[in-house]
């Protein structure tokens, strides 16, 4: 991968994993979680065979697709508007935070594994600090789910180079798939309780 098109993707694996971290609208939430798995299937392209990273693809999008139908079946519930911005400015900066320890882990980490390139450590490590902050700031099953997949994207383009096993491929394909069955469960469980 060339030094202009490495970077690319990182940068537009951050501003997808961001735009999930920020915005409000969980329709383009779900469609920055589908685009954030392009940009990881082109980080993990190099390391796996054709076959295994569009595996990776296409179960992130099925991930995606489970999450979105879940919360198209629920009723729409309007954003809180109490500290909407400060929110925002604090979760920017607090990304900002992970941003620079990434750039400052990440060349050590390439350096020391040697067995995956600097585009996918930055990438694999801006993932896994996103993922774990929308965990920890952002309320609500959805957004958990969003997270706990941005987080094991972010783990399998680190894993993808040093394990290129279809019994591994498999195993994180049913991960992924899980998260996104059980928060659909956990989602729609509190209407299905409503209705008895």
């Amino acid at each position: 991968m060339s030094d202009f098109t490495g970077t690319l993707v990182v940068l537009l694996l951050l501003i997808t994993a961001l735009y999930m971290l920020v915005n409000q609208n969980w329709r383009w939430a779900i469609a920055a979680l589908g685009i954030q798995y392009i940009w990881a299937f082109l980080l993990v392209i190099p390391s796996w065979p054709a076959e295994l990273a569009v595996v990776k693809l296409v179960t992130g999008w099925i991930a995606a697709s489970v999450l979105g139908l879940t919360r198209l079946n629920l009723p729409e519930t309007p954003p809180a508007s109490g500290s909407v911005p400060s929110g925002i400015a604090f979760r920017l900066l607090a990304a900002g935070l992970v941003v620079l320890l990434v750039l400052g882990a990440a060349p050590r980490l390439a350096e020391w594994s040697r067995a995956f390139d600097i585009y996918q450590a930055w990438g694999g490590l801006l993932l896994i600090g996103i993922g774990l902050m929308q965990i920890a700031l952002r309320s609500g099953f959805f957004r958990s789910a969003l997270g706990l997949l941005t987080l094991f994207a972010g783990f399998e383009i680190l894993y993808a180079a040093v394990e290129a096993s279809t019994l591994v491929t498999g195993l994180l394909t049913a991960v992924n798939l899980g998260i996104a069955l059980v928060a659909s469960y956990l989602l729609i469980a509190p209407t299905l309780e409503a209705e008895e």
